[in-house]
Parts: structure tokens; sequence; C-alpha cells
């Protein structure tokens, strides 16, 4: 398990307490040392597994399987190693193609975390988290209380400062699109902590986007991850369209894909600076502003570490016979690379 490159990432991707149940199962866990990981190093060392340096994994056998959760560093140039982590390299983002060679190139194989499936549906995710983390900033945002820069918290926490505005009111709806995956229950849920009145948009109602009635909710929580083109919810002309719509939180954050369904946004948000105008209001038209952070669990790391890892480890043990969610995430993997070409 590597150190994330990315300083505002605290999460693991394997807890200290299921890196001891795979320790007994037979498995050879490694752990780089990470001051940022929510989880102390003493922690993994004391479930057995062995600490090293961050940046080792470079030098690791060719065989070993390096897990992580964001981005890897831009060296070394040539990937020899089976990864997994989410690697955003299938729906044109910035970087894919790149990232795609270093596998090719290296001989080795990004099994994305994003593509693990059995029956077509995603076994292992952070979405809950990211949905319930993202709707949360939005609503202390147009309530005026959210402080930054942001820092990780405990969800109690969170939810204390959701509840302390609930009884005032001042956000009169939101809409959550993709309202039954687990993001939009993670945004579901957050908003019912707010008491914000809130409307769910699943498939059969984005199939047919009824732009007029989006526009008449204050926040949009965005929840949607798009495989095909299909209708954007928000363009740049939506903004001087009468509309109530003063916010947007892109959980999805695929702004840098070609699929992206809000594209009013094209730039990510940061934790220094969660939320950026993209219109400052004019006449009878509010101000309009997104937030698009992708690292949103990372908010919750304690929580989105545990429920990830839950998912995650059962399946590890079985990476070397390549069980059916690892199938389908070399598939994805062989396509893109033969796309290569």
């Amino acid at each position: 398990m590597r150190h994330e490159a990315r300083a505002t990432e605290r999460r693991a991707p394997i807890t200290p307490a299921d890196a001891q149940r795979l320790i007994g199962d037979g498995i050879t866990l490694t752990v780089e040392r990470s001051p940022q990981r929510i989880f102390p190093d003493d922690e993994y060392a004391a479930a057995g597994a062995e600490l090293v340096e961050a940046g080792s994994w470079v030098d690791a056998p060719d065989d070993a399987v390096i897990v992580g959760i964001k981005e890897l560093p831009d060296e070394p140039a040539d990937l020899r190693h089976t990864h997994v982590f989410f690697g955003h390299a299938y729906k044109g983002q910035t970087g894919a193609r790149e990232l795609l060679s270093r596998f090719r190139r290296g001989g080795g194989r990004l099994l994305d975390v994003e593509y693990l499936t059995t029956g077509g549906r995603r076994v292992v995710a952070f979405g809950y988290w990211a949905g319930y983390v993202g709707a949360s900033l939005a609503v202390l945002h147009l309530r005026g209380q959210l402080k930054t820069p942001l820092v990780p918290m405990e969800r109690s926490d969170l939810d204390a400062a959701l509840a302390e505005g609930a009884d005032e009111g001042g956000i009169a709806s939101a809409l959550v699109t993709g309202a039954l995956g687990r993001s939009g229950t993670g945004a579901r849920d957050a908003l019912a902590v707010a008491g914000v009145p809130t409307t769910g948009w699943d498939i059969a109602e984005t199939r047919e986007l009824d732009k007029p009635a989006l526009l008449e909710h204050e926040l949009l929580v965005n929840c949607v991850v798009s495989t095909a083109p299909a209708p954007p919810f928000v363009e740049d002309a939506d903004l001087k369209t009468p509309r109530a719509l003063r916010c947007l939180s892109d959980v999805t954050a695929d702004f840098t894909s070609d699929l992206n369904l809000v594209p009013v946004n094209r730039e990510e948000t940061t934790w220094a600076e969660p939320v950026r105008r993209l219109f400052a209001g004019e006449g009878d038209l509010p101000p309009f502003d997104v937030i698009a952070i992708d690292n949103l669990p990372s908010l919750l790391p304690r929580e989105a570490s545990e429920t990830f890892s839950a998912d995650l480890a059962p399946h590890l043990g079985a990476i070397g016979d390549m069980t059916e969610p690892w199938q389908a995430a070399q598939a994805v993997f062989d396509r893109a690379i033969a796309a290569l070409d």
C-alpha cells in the first residue's frame, strides 16, 4: 500500500483492521510510511505489516500489486507493476493517454477500482461519502458557514454544523441527480440532516431532462457518472436564463471528460478555495457558484476509509486468481491499451 503523493489525501485503501485480516489469510502486506494518512504507521506495524519508506513501491518485486487511491507521481516513466487505484483514464480525461502509455511501455497494468464490477455493478466505491461531503459543503456555503481552507473532520462534527442551521431555512430547494446511487444516497442523507427540501432525480428523470424544472432549484448536487453522450444539465447559456439555481456541487467531478454533464464548469476547486464563482449576478439573475473537489471523501477520511477497505479487502486475496471483478477491470484496461494504437 503506497503513500499518496497528493498532500490533501488522508484516506487509506486498507485500514489496519483489514490489514490484520489479510495478513492472517497469508497475504504479505507492505505499507509505505505516510505522515498524512488518517491511520498512524504504528497501527499497521501492530497488524503485522512491514513498513517501508514512501516511494519504495518503484523497487518492489515485479509480481507485487501496488494499491493506492489517487494519481501516481510522474516517475517512473514506465510502469511495470499491477496497480490498483482510481486511474481516471478511460473517458478521455486529462493525462489519460500519458498514463496508459506508461503502463504499455513498462508492461504493467491498471486494475482501476472504478471498474471492479460484478454483474455490471461496482463492488468498491467511495461514492456515499463523496455525495455526503459534496452536499454538505454546498449547504454550508449557501448559508455562509463554510470555513476555509477545508480540513479533515469527523462525521459528528460535520453533522453538527449541518444541523446548526437546519431550523433557520435559507435554502428553499435542492436537486440531487443520480439520486438512487451511492453518491446520490449520501447527498440526500446530508441534505436531510441539514433540513433542506430535496428532490431526487435518477435515470428516468435525467433521460428526459426538464431543464426549466432543474433550474428552479437553488442547489444542484450532481452525482451522475456518464458513460455515453447525454443532454448536459447546466451549460454556460443557462446562467443567463431565468433561474433560482445558484450553486452546483459537482460530486462526480468529471470536468476534464468529454462526457461532462455540467460543462458550465471545466476546472476543479480545491481545499484552499473550494468555491469558484462562475457568474457574478445580473439583474434578477443570482450569482452562480461551483464546488468541484475531486477527493471529497478525504474530508471524512476515517469513515470513508473504513467503508472502502471493507469493500476492497475481501477481493484482494483473489487478485491472483482474477475473479470476476478483476476480470472486468482487466478487460477495460486491455481495450484502452489496444485503442492507443
